[in-house]
């Protein structure tokens, strides 16, 4: 039985690291094997978010810190204004070769919030460069979530994260989220029900002219914000066309559901689209180094190399091949070993595991996910879909529980409208096996019952 977790804790009084919560004592967490990190007191916990969604091959996996060793020896950092580096050009090279229609080149970063970044400043720079300067709107949908810094921010739907920030943002126009457990009316299919959303889409984008509009950024699959909202049959078809109907980009978000969390490598290709400018990060390294990038299609790049043959942007870690080195290596491995099929193989395993332990929950609402990425919305009463008092803060109790049954999970607020509603996010590494997702759910279970208990 775990210890508590105050024993491996730092005094809030004795940290001089700016932590983003400055009241919170938080466990120093000192190794990593598989899905399970250990403290410092010696108390294990089973990382069933992958942090944030980001360790897919686990931690501590050998071929991945091989590969790092290797690099390090050789070249740790070289400048992008002055060389590119072999191992930048064989990661670009797999990604390319496996990415969406259209694709020709990979812009590497640091994350997940400076690849959403670039692909903003690329939309505005393709318009410009082809005469139609005019365009200076994005649309994007509420309840979303893109990234913290500023044109991220601003394009993203997440109401408190943006509230203290407002006069910082560019003005965007937002519209709904693709949100079937709350918004889909009964007399609605499901596809009608998309088709509603792709009319208010095409309504936003008369108001604003199609001729004015930059490019409309979507979560593929809508991440930490809502919980896991799987788009409806039909959705982003109908999104592709109108976008392609006013020539409009299509910036798609799977910084948090792509490479290979919700069963195949990027999500868009269960929706058989493929975007014009694509964010990657998170599974792309699998936590062992910073990195993301933005794939771009060919016509972007192909403006940019006849016109002004540069695009106007940058930062000191492009690149950077260590970086470079581990995300290639995680990718290996998850080819070599077959994981996007053992992806979707877990994640039917799961979601049974879920329905049987919480389908008939009485403040369990929705079950919702695809592959490995699963969401749970908490309601004080299933049958309204009544949600908690957001007074109660039951996602950071729920967090706090869960840590103290020896499980990580991401819980959040702010569900339904950014201040009320609860759930948890489910992101298991890609390498977990059946009796560790058993696990998981067992302790979820009793988290959750501890927290609406008391």
């Amino acid at each position: 039985m775990n210890a508590s977790p105050s024993e491996a804790t730092v005094s809030v009084d004795a940290t001089r690291v700016f932590h983003r919560q400055l009241h919170q004592r938080l466990p120093v967490a000192v190794s990593g094997r598989g899905i399970t990190l250990t403290d410092a007191a010696g108390n294990t916990y089973l990382d069933a978010s992958g942090g944030a969604a980001v360790s897919c091959l686990g931690h501590g996996h050998p071929d991945v810190i091989a590969a790092m060793h290797e690099q390090i020896d050789r070249l740790a950092y070289a400048h992008t204004s002055f060389f590119t580096t072999a191992v930048a050009e064989e990661l670009a090279d797999l990604l390319i070769e496996t990415a969406p229609a259209g694709m020709s080149h990979v812009y590497f970063v640091s994350g997940g919030s400076e690849a959403v970044e670039a692909a903003l400043k690329m939309a505005r720079q393709y318009f410009v460069e082809i005469g139609q300067p005019q365009r200076r709107h994005f649309i994007a949908r509420r309840q979303s979530y893109h990234g913290n810094t500023l044109g991220a921010l601003a394009v993203g739907g997440n109401e408190w994260r943006r509230a203290q920030f407002k006069p910082l943002l560019i003005d965007v126009t937002h519209v709904s989220p693709c949100y079937e457990y709350r918004d889909r009316r009964d007399d609605e299919t499901a596809e009608q029900y998309g088709q509603r959303l792709v009319a208010e889409l095409s309504a936003a984008i008369d108001q604003l002219g199609g001729e004015n509009v930059m490019a409309f950024v979507a979560e593929t699959i809508g991440g930490a914000t809502a919980g896991v909202l799987t788009p409806v049959p039909g959705y982003f078809k109908g999104v592709r066309e109108l976008c392609d109907r006013h020539g409009i980009l299509l910036i798609l978000d799977e910084v948090m559901c792509g490479m290979g969390r919700s069963g195949s490598l990027h999500a868009c290709e269960q929706e058989g689209v493929a975007p014009d400018l694509l964010t990657i990060a998170k599974g792309l390294g699998g936590g062992y180094q910073p990195i993301g990038a933005v794939l771009a299609h060919r016509k972007l790049v192909e403006v940019f190399r006849q016109g002004s043959g540069l695009f106007q942007h940058g930062h000191t870690y492009l690149g950077h091949a260590v970086a470079c080195a581990a995300a290639l290596a995680v990718q290996r491995v998850i080819q070599r070993d077959g994981l996007l099929a053992q992806v979707r193989q877990r994640g039917l395993a799961l979601q049974g595991l879920l329905k049987q332990a919480l389908g008939e929950h009485p403040h369990v609402g929705d079950i919702r996910g695809r592959g490995l990425f699963w969401g749970i919305e908490l309601v004080a009463e299933r049958a309204s879909k009544q949600w908690f008092d957001p007074a109660r803060k039951l996602h950071a109790q729920l967090k706090r529980a869960a840590m103290a049954e020896g499980l990580m999970v991401y819980p959040m607020g702010g569900t339904v409208d950014g201040r009320c509603g609860d759930h948890v996010l489910l992101a298991p590494p890609f390498v977990a096996t059946e009796d560790e997702l058993t696990q998981v759910v067992d302790r979820l279970r009793r988290a959750i019952d501890v927290v609406i208990a008391g």
